[in-house]
């Protein structure tokens, strides 16, 4: 799911400079473009795909260090955000997932976990639908697969969008601050208001997913409750596990949250640490409830 020009106005207050330090960063020639990567800690990989709008420090901030204290976190910053530079092609959920993939492997990683919020969650799933190979684990934060699921009046909100509304914002100076063009912000807002466009991917290509996967999502998300419990059905979550058993598909709904706040609410980044590495290292399906 794609970060609102609210949500993103809010991101770019909140946090304007890194809060972590790296073990190791630099760019990788990638499809035509010179992708900036951070890799902090050790252990099996972990990728984070940040949001629209967004880069690594912006999303990342509050979870990197609890993360990296089990895994090999590599940190990537999409087409044209942050410090990665942008190409002469629109952005699309597909063309970053390829770009994830091919990341991947200059860094000779063939499989790793993947952790996705909002457009990164839309990447991610996209990843693991066109390169399932390469993805172990998946944790989707915020995320549809089609904009039928989004909330009443999104669509009315991003008809009235436009360049100009960003323009002189805080989404402007952090673009200029880290962008290795930083001239390009009006071309950039329109390849990312063009992002917006409605879209469905096949329920059949959801399906087809069998990595476990951790749905996480707000009460009041721009995703709405309904699509949610969907993909959850979709991906194999289970009803009624006393007696079913238990799936590899979990979900986790944050109370009194917002698209925006399921990740800049404190209180979430907190739950998110205990849940987020529980599920990548438990047993799945797990058990069922011995009486």
């Amino acid at each position: 799911m794609k970060i609102t020009a609210l949500a993103a106005l809010a991101v770019a207050t909140l946090f304007a400079a890194p809060a972590f330090a790296q073990d190791q960063s630099g760019t990788l020639p990638v499809n035509g473009l010179e992708m900036y990567y951070e890799v902090h800690g050790s252990g099996e990989p972990l990728v984070l795909i940040h949001g629209a709008w967004m880069n690594i420090d912006t999303n990342w901030a509050g979870l990197i260090p609890t993360l990296a204290k089990d895994h090999k976190v590599i940190a990537l910053e999409m087409q044209g955000h942050g410090r990665t530079t942008d190409r002469d092609t629109p952005i699309t959920y597909e063309g970053m997932a390829d770009d994830v993939a091919a990341a991947l492997d200059a860094l000779d990683v063939e499989k790793a976990d993947i952790f996705g919020y909002s457009m990164g969650a839309g990447i991610a799933l996209q990843l693991v639908i066109r390169h399932p190979e390469k993805v172990n684990r998946l944790v989707a934060a915020s995320a549809g697969y089609s904009s039928e699921g989004l909330a009443e009046g999104y669509d009315a909100m991003v008809a009235t969008m436009t360049p100009e509304m960003f323009i002189g914002g805080p989404l402007e100076a952090e673009y200029k601050r880290l962008s290795p063009t930083p001239e390009h912000f009006r071309d950039f807002a329109v390849k990312m208001i063009a992002l917006e466009a409605p879209f469905s991917w096949p329920e059949t290509e959801i399906k087809a997913i069998k990595s476990p996967t951790l749905l996480i999502g707000g009460d009041a998300d721009i995703v709405t409750l309904g699509h949610l419990e969907s993909l959850y059905k979709l991906l194999g979550g289970t009803e009624n596990g006393d007696i079913n058993g238990l799936s590899k598909t979990q979900m986790l709904i944050l109370p009194g949250s917002s698209h925006v706040g399921v990740f800049f609410n404190p209180l979430n980044v907190e739950i998110m640490k205990l849940a987020v590495p529980a599920f990548l290292s438990a047993e799945l399906p797990p058990k069922p409830p011995q009486f």
